[in-house]
């Protein structure tokens, strides 16, 4: 199929997807590929049933005029809204709990609490999982910790943000990644579909609003960020300059994880590589 021929049975012409590509680049830098029209057509369409817009121009003209935020932020909340569950990949969350958090805990000299930082944090489960491994390393320390953990989240969606604030899941989302036994000790069942994260851990996390390509300054400096599973979706330009932001968000010698499939490509002189097996994480070089 060449790039100008759209089946009908989509609802989306050349231009219209075009034009939407283009704005979705200018609003969270996510680059749509060519043959994405389907994804775009199944995310969208509902939308355009909710606000009364007929066809995808009308939708695309509305998001440009700009006087619609909530239609805007839903927008964005379909497009960027990818899978999520507890404690993704565990070896993140195993080495904070018994390496990092032991070697900052000791760090009493350093002023202040522990920061950690998830980025693009979706619906909460990522923030959420840190903030656990925090309890289950407090047990270990014998119910005492020697510096307090502060816990940031952001996204660009301040839908799911909303979401992530009350703390509560459904029986799908507490079955994926969560163990029986995590889901009895930080978790309050609230109806016999619906489970809502106890108030020692969520009271532990803020959530932010934050768009990747804004300024991070706002948000202070980290021992530890959370970036995963978000990079892949920016073109090489703009990941080098979220990374270059991470880089300076971070404390010296402060650790950036990212997803499995994920590297620090250009900024590769910004960090060094550290291996914790069976995976790795990035260590920011002190600022020249």
């Amino acid at each position: 199929m060449s790039k100008n021929s759209i089946p009908k049975q989509y609802g989306l012409e050349q231009a219209e997807f075009d034009e939407f590509r283009a704005f979705l680049q200018q609003a969270c830098g996510i680059s749509l590929g060519e043959n994405k029209q389907y994804l775009v057509t199944n995310r969208v369409r509902r939308l355009l049933e909710e606000h009364g817009l007929s066809t995808f121009g009308e939708l695309v003209r509305t998001l440009k005029s700009g006087g619609n935020r909530r239609l805007k932020d839903q927008v964005v909340d379909v497009m960027t809204t990818n899978e999520t569950f507890w404690f993704r990949d565990t070896y993140p969350f195993e080495h904070l709990k018994t390496v990092l958090l032991p070697e900052l805990m000791a760090r009493r000299h350093e002023k202040g609490p522990i920061r950690i930082w998830s980025a693009a944090c979706s619906s909460g489960q990522e923030p959420y999982s840190i903030s656990m491994t925090v309890e289950e390393y407090k047990r270990r320390a014998m119910g005492v910790l020697s510096r307090e953990v502060q816990v940031v989240a952001t996204d660009l969606s301040s839908i799911v943000l909303e979401q992530a604030r009350l703390g509560l899941y459904d029986k799908l989302s507490v079955m994926r990644g969560l163990s029986p036994e995590r889901r009895e000790q930080f978790f309050e069942a609230v109806s016999e579909t619906t489970w809502r994260i106890k108030a020692s851990v969520r009271n532990r996390v803020e959530f932010r609003a934050l768009n990747l390509l804004d300024s991070y300054a706002l948000l202070g400096r980290f021992d530890i960020v959370f970036c995963r599973n978000v990079l892949i979706y920016f073109n090489a330009e703009l990941k080098r300059d979220i990374l270059q932001k991470i880089h300076t968000s971070l404390k010296p010698g402060g650790v950036l994880f990212l997803g499995s499939s994920e590297g620090v490509g250009q900024t590769a002189p910004l960090f060094n590589m550290v291996r914790c097996e069976p995976g790795i994480y990035y260590q920011a070089k002190a600022r020249q």
